[in-house]
Formats: structure tokens, sequence, C-alpha cells
């Protein structure tokens, strides 16, 4: 799954917040860069972090999925020209990308990694990303240019495979009039625009002048999580992450979902237990941890934070420092949602559409 920095979801009566380090303070303090060390931000976004990290004297591979976010990046690129490396990839693959970067910048361990997780405040805001149910724009959602969009799925999908995809990735419990209503209106005419999809949910649950949350909120989530398989994406750049630190190193991951929250949670408290064994039993052969965990296993954000930025409400952190034991290779913390496939959405004669790579 892919995310960015300054991320954050959004939230139509606090209106848009730009460009706000999401738990700044917390993710530096779990970091702790320093000059010579070498970080990893696996979601580049506006650049946040990194900019922070280059601050406190630390050198940055900036990795980002969206072509948009590392052209972006340039200016800051020219500042720092021996310290920061922007590539454009998927944090998935971040063990690779880094050993793959030519010259002093490719190396085989970091010092840190940090991931922030979910859909970037400068997509949520331009509308032509189609992210957005308070702004019109094409309905697409990809944070690349390839692949099945969220039109794709909301025209092509069976109504059972909707009623899977908003009631699971968006824990949306009104999932099944929501898609039976999707399917009756495209019989019309399909969905091309953010706000006739909003407009369609919001007719179907409803909503009261003071309603903080947008009622197409879980559905817009999950589309968004389907279309950029953001789930699968978060566990491989977990066991990623853990390939490529060195030991010592830090993992830092802020999530602002329960679904992606679980994964990082699944993942750590795996990693970081030690072999149970029994005296009246044979011993067992077990997984040395690979991480240690801090005695506070979780940082939520502060109030005061939430106030100023109303996206980054559900905001959660958890980190862990790399162990002298070798990387473990399997996902046994993840186990994706059975949904349907989705390359059955791909719309051949879509500009842009053709199908993602796994």
């Amino acid at each position: 799954m892919t995310g960015h920095s300054d991320t954050s979801h959004e939230d139509v009566a606090g209106g848009p917040a730009r460009h706000v380090p999401v738990m700044l303070n917390e993710v530096l303090s779990a970091l702790q860069p320093r000059s010579g060390s070498i970080f990893i931000d696996g979601t580049f976004g506006a650049g946040g972090y990194t900019q922070a990290i280059l601050d406190a004297g630390g050198d940055v591979i900036a990795i980002d999925r969206d072509p948009a976010a590392i052209a972006g990046g340039s200016a800051l690129a020219e500042k720092y020209p021996a310290r920061l490396t922007l590539v454009e990839g998927r944090f998935s693959a971040l063990d690779e990308i880094v050993r793959d970067i030519p010259g002093e910048a490719g190396r085989e361990t970091v010092d840190g990694v940090v991931l922030d997780i979910g859909v970037s405040s400068m997509q949520v805001d331009e509308a032509g990303r189609g992210f957005s149910f308070g702004k019109d724009g094409p309905l697409d959602m990809r944070m690349e240019s390839n692949g099945p969009s969220a039109a794709d799925v909301v025209n092509r999908a069976e109504q059972k495979d909707l009623i899977r995809i908003i009631g699971i990735l968006g824990e949306e419990k009104q999932a099944s009039r929501i898609a039976r209503a999707i399917v009756k209106r495209r019989e019309a005419r399909p969905f091309e625009t953010t706000l006739d999809l909003a407009g369609l949910v919001e007719s179907v649950l409803g909503r009261k002048p003071n309603d903080r949350i947008h009622p197409a909120t879980r559905t817009f989530q999950a589309l968004r999580i389907f279309v950029n398989r953001e789930l699968d994406e978060l566990a491989d750049a977990l066991v990623a992450a853990e390939a490529v630190l060195a030991e010592g190193g830090r993992l830092v991951v802020v999530t602002f979902h329960s679904l992606e929250d679980r994964i990082v949670k699944r993942f750590f408290a795996e990693r970081s237990q030690a072999p149970a064994g029994s005296r009246h039993l044979p011993p067992v052969e077990a997984a040395e941890p690979t991480f240690i965990l801090p005695r506070r296993a979780m940082v939520a954000v502060s109030e005061a934070e939430a106030k100023i930025n109303p996206r980054a409400r559900s905001a959660k952190l958890r980190f862990g420092l790399r162990t002298g034991v070798q990387p473990r290779a399997d996902r046994a913390f993840h186990t994706a949602p059975a949904l349907a496939a989705l390359e059955r959405f791909a719309n051949p004669s879509a500009r842009g559409s053709h199908v993602q790579n796994a």
C-alpha cells in the first residue's frame, strides 16, 4: 500500500490542511536522525518528513509512486544535491530500490525507514486526481497513471464484489444498500465524476447538516485502497523495511485507519516475540525476534495537533528497533481479504487503464 508524507484523510467540515507533516515531532523522536545517518522516506509526498530529517543532519532516500510528488521535490533535491535522492517507485520494493541506486547513494542497509500511510493532502486537494468527494473531478483515485481506475471498478464490478470492497475496505455497514444503488444507477449512465458518486452515496445514506463526516467517506476510502492495492503494498513495505534496516535501525509507521494500523500492529507483534518454550515439551525451533519494541507501543496524535489539522485526528504511530537477526520474508501477519482481482476491471479502451503489475 502506498502513502505519502503530509498524509491525511479528507475532512469537509475542517477544510483542507495542505502539506502538514502529521505527528512530525513524534516521528523525529522515534527516528532520531543525526549527522551521517541515512534514512528512507518511503512516502515522500510534499517532503515534510524528508525536510525535517535533512534539517536534523540525516541523509534521505525519498520514494513515492506518484510521479507528481517526485517532480514536486526537485527544488528540495537541488538544495541538498549530495544528501537527498528522489526515486519514483513503490515503497513495497524499497529494499530493491535502495540497493539498485547507482553510485554512493546505493546501499545494503539504512539507519531508519519512515512510512506515512494513506492519501496525500496534495492528491485530495487536486480535483483532477479524483480522490475528493468534495470537489468535482474524474473518478480516478490512482496514485500512478496506470491500472484500472475507481470509475472502472464502480462501473464494471458485480454487485457482490462492490459489497465486499465497500464493506471490507471501507468498513461501511451500509455497503449492500450503496452497492445496489450503484448498480441500479449505472444501468442508466456510467459514473464518471467524483461528485456523481458522492451524490449517489449521500442520497442513499442521507446527511444531517451538522455531520462532520461526509457519508461517502468510507466508500471513497474503500475504492482508493482497492484501486491502489494499499494493504498488500503496506505489508510488502514492512517486510522490505525489515530487510534493509541495519541492526539498531528504526522503522516508524504512521497510519490513519484501523485496517492499516491492524497490519502494522500485527507485524511488530509477530516480529518482536521471543520463541516460546516449555520444559515439559521438546524444544521447538522458532524465529528469533527481528524487532525490539519500545514500552509505549503506540502513540496517538495529540489533541492539539488534531485541532489544528482535523485530517490527522485518527493518526497513530508505531515503531520498532531492528535486531541483528536475519530478516524474514514471510507475510503471516497479513491475511489479505478475499476480494475480486483488480485486473478484472481493467478497461482496455480507456487511456492509461492497462493492467497494473502485481
